[in-house]
């Protein structure tokens, strides 16, 4: 039986320009666990150590405030998305997408 290795979109989060792609493409998304979880795998791929320690947080906060479900503070998810360097940005809607 051939065997294959566990597909880990963090193994593909190597520059800042597909990180923000696939935060951005997160933020489209409806349900907010979706964005948590984008977050989460950006921060693995960063590093969980290196990102606790640049937010002054602790390892396992960051795991239980990314967790689908989770409801973590506004001020978090600043936090960690500047350790991560990037940014939010509002846009305009599009016409009709409310």
């Amino acid at each position: 039986m051939k065997r294959t290795a566990a597909f880990d979109v963090a193994d593909y989060l190597d520059t800042d320009e597909i990180i923000a792609e696939y935060l951005s493409a997160a933020l489209e998304d409806p349900n907010p666990d979706v964005f948590l979880m984008a977050v989460a795998d950006v921060a693995k791929a960063k590093g969980m150590g290196q990102i606790a320690s640049a937010t002054g947080l602790g390892r396992e906060s960051l795991y239980k405030a990314f967790a689908p479900g989770a409801k973590p503070r506004y001020d978090t998810v600043l936090k960690v998305l500047r350790a991560l360097g990037m940014q939010l940005h509002a846009v305009p809607a599009a016409e009709g997408g409310g």
